[in-house]
């Protein structure tokens, strides 16, 4: 079993070979290695997906499904694979259904309003009193939630978040924002 610290240096080892490939100074022998890299993809998708398929016809298959997508490297690889067993508007809706006790204990909530082509559109509701970064603090609160449920999210639009929309790279995240800070507002009772 893969643990968090092997899976994040082999993550990184990845991206750094990837970025070598991008660098090299010959197209055809770069081409040739992206072509295989794709063919590889695309067998190890098709691999998965049958696995999926199988795992489908199984009466307890609610209950693997479930613990697929809540295992995190198990989960990524379903996101990159286009295989996820929960829809991204079910996994929207329960990223949340577990930041809404901090949201209301700040006197604040969210509605989603729709996902279209992997953009979420949600509605800020209330803030904090006497904190002015609370707006802020509750669409970052927010944010954080979706992307680690959700990093196939491309972008993320808050009306009533006071501040004008995310703008993201559109690149999906193997694994969700960990560095996010969530501001606290201090002195507010």
């Amino acid at each position: 079993m893969v643990d968090e610290k092997d899976f994040q240096q082999r993550m990184q080892k990845i991206e750094t070979l990837t970025q070598e490939v991008e660098a090299l100074p010959d197209e055809n022998t770069r081409s040739k290695v992206v072509e295989l890299m794709q063919l590889i993809m695309e067998y190890h998708g098709a691999a998965i997906e049958r696995v999926m398929e199988i795992i489908a016809v199984q009466s307890s298959s609610e209950q693997i499904f479930d613990k697929l997508a809540k295992d995190e490297l198990a989960n990524s690889l379903l996101l990159l694979y286009g295989l996820h067993p929960s829809p991204l508007e079910t996994r929207i809706e329960q990223a949340l259904d577990k930041v809404r006790p901090y949201l209301k204990s700040h006197g604040g909530n969210a509605e989603l309003l729709g996902v279209e082509d992997g953009r979420v559109s949600l509605r800020m509701i209330g803030s904090c009193n006497g904190c002015p970064s609370s707006s802020l603090t509750l669409k970052q609160a927010i944010e954080k939630a979706i992307y680690e449920a959700a990093p196939d999210v491309v972008a993320i639009e808050a009306e009533g978040a006071g501040e004008p929309p995310k703008k993201t790279n559109g690149f999906v995240q193997i694994k969700g924002i960990s560095n996010t800070i969530v501001a606290q507002c201090v002195g507010s009772n």
